[in-house]
């Protein structure tokens, strides 16, 4: 699963994000999701989450 799917992603999954900060190099990130903060179903640079640790990013991949 790729993150893109809002349905996909759930509250406590491991997934692997890039922060906006990151996003010219693509370094991911690793937690697990406190947050979804996008509201639409789908979104094509993946859903925007919030991480236990409080660090915001898209979903690239779901653990």
């Amino acid at each position: 699963m790729n993150g893109k799917n809002r349905e996909d992603v759930k509250i406590g999954a491991l997934v692997e994000i890039v922060l906006k900060a990151d996003q010219r190099t693509g370094k991911l990130t690793k937690g697990c999701v406190a947050r979804l903060l996008t509201n639409s179903p789908t979104h094509p640079h993946g859903i925007k989450v919030m991480l236990e640790d409080g660090q915001v990013g898209r979903v690239q991949k779901i653990l």
